[in-house]
């Protein structure tokens, strides 16, 4: 089992600045402390001009590879999943993302961003997940908020997770959201060692 507050998950509607958050919290930890090993990925938005037309799987050391698109017609791309109007590309994702979610013992954090329903469509996803929570070594993930009312399971799984520490955002605290993580896992590494 997971010790008490080694899991720190972020939510909050669409569009709130999760990602962002997230990605500039990783950036002050490496610029306060270039040694820490860090693994895992974010989630990006892919434009074209104004309109959104995919997500991207971007690795901490800045490798990427599609997640979702609009705009995919391949023949393979027939059979995968869709989410609203976005094709889930599994294959890709778990090509880039399940490799960083791999334990090893000198990992000091790993950030997952994000715990959603496109990438709960990969079967091995979740399971890494769960493999790393159990892993006892510091998380920073998010998750979506529930829609209707109604959360996805693997999401009900990491919010009901003992070891979990759920921070919600909103445009008023998500400012000072930044400091208060980057002080949490701070702490939180300093306990692992």
């Amino acid at each position: 089992m997971a010790g008490p507050g080694r899991c720190l998950l972020v939510t909050g509607p669409a569009g709130v600045g999760k990602t962002t958050l997230i990605v500039k919290v990783f950036e002050m930890l490496k610029a306060s402390n270039p040694n820490l090993k860090i693994k895992g990925f974010y989630t990006r938005e892919i434009r074209q001009g104004s309109q959104r037309v995919g997500f991207e799987v971007v690795t901490l050391d800045g490798r990427t590879s599609p997640l979702a698109s609009t705009a995919v017609s391949s023949s393979e791309s027939l059979r995968w999943p869709t989410v609203g109007r976005y094709k889930v590309d599994i294959a890709s994702f778990e090509s880039l993302a399940l490799p960083e979610l791999q334990v090893e013992k000198d990992i000091d954090l790993f950030i997952i961003d994000e715990v959603g329903k496109m990438e709960l469509f990969s079967s091995s996803f979740f399971p890494a997940v769960l493999k790393v929570l159990e892993s006892n070594t510091p998380v920073l993930a998010s998750i979506p908020i529930p829609k209707f009312g109604r959360d996805i399971p693997g999401v009900a799984r990491l919010r009901n997770h003992p070891g979990a520490n759920i921070l919600t955002l909103n445009p008023s605290n998500r400012d000072g959201a930044r400091e208060q993580i980057h002080g949490q896992l701070l702490n939180m590494m300093e306990q692992q060692h």
